[in-house]
């Protein structure tokens, strides 16, 4: 059960802001509803690690993370999802992460300067920004 989602994209997340942005998802994952329990795993030390809570594999290559279908997990959407993509924001300094979801829908996270926007409607919660409003259709400047 749950709303399966492929994510694709690439950010620059400098390797020397990693732990402090897994500590930062954590905790967001941790008050949100969806899979992630912080007793569960004790030892998450990378994004990689917590990614695949979140519907997602990530790769890193330098500073920069990529974001990939996870194909060994059950990649669902949750609130912990959104949470983990909204935690990171302050440590990411560019890049776009798209993400597609079973029904077609589509909708991407933008990172500029530690700040999150999003495009298109989130096809899980109906939303047009992270943690906003349903809305029952998307609107004609949000595809």
């Amino acid at each position: 059960m749950g709303y399966l989602v492929m994510p694709s994209g690439r950010l620059n997340l400098p390797k020397s802001d990693e732990v402090a942005a897994v500590v930062a998802a954590q905790a967001a994952m941790a008050g949100r509803d969806g899979w992630y329990k912080p007793d569960a795993f004790p030892s998450n030390d990378t994004l990689a690690d917590v990614a695949g809570e979140a519907g997602a594999s990530v790769i890193r290559d330098g500073d920069w993370i990529e974001f990939g279908y996870d194909d060994e997990g059950d990649p669902k959407w949750s609130g912990q999802a959104t949470a983990f993509y909204v935690a990171i924001a302050p440590f990411v300094r560019s890049g776009t992460v798209q993400i597609e979801g079973e029904d077609g829908a589509r909708w991407s996270y933008t990172y500029a300067d530690g700040q999150i926007t999003q495009q298109g409607w989130n096809g899980w919660d109906g939303s047009i920004e992270p943690f906003g409003e349903y809305v029952s259709s998307p609107p004609l400047d949000h595809p």
